[in-house]
């Protein structure tokens, strides 16, 4: 059974930073597209970067950082300067073949780290 765990989520002041952390298991992550998304309240999920252990990292958001631990089957978002705009709950995602801005092709699905950004 496929299992994501994110962690790493709270609350911060404008302009400060956090590093999200997801953990996999049933799987191993080397092999697969994986995405971290956000979701704000009314809004639909939006891609902000996905990488695979072959073919590198895309970034749809630009701000934020990610990275990847294969050793540890463990990814990674590095989120600076954050702005109130940044509160969501925030979720990696594990694809079948190849990276996507699209969530319909993610397969599975960690159960979301809140963010807020607030002073």
């Amino acid at each position: 059974q496929v299992q994501l765990v994110e962690s790493g989520g709270g609350l911060v002041q404008p302009g400060g930073s956090l590093r999200l952390s997801c953990t996999a298991s049933g799987l191993r992550l080397s092999g697969y597209p994986i995405a971290w998304f956000r979701q704000a309240p009314g809004q639909e999920q939006e891609a902000i970067s996905c990488s695979t252990a072959t073919g590198g990292t895309t970034s749809y958001l630009g701000r934020f950082t990610f990275s990847s631990d294969y050793a540890k089957n463990t990814v990674y978002l590095q989120m600076n300067s954050l702005e109130s705009e940044d509160t969501a709950v925030y979720y990696c995602a594990v694809g079948n073949s190849a990276c996507s801005a699209a969530p319909s092709q993610f397969r599975h699905w960690g159960q979301g780290t809140q963010v807020t950004v607030s002073s």
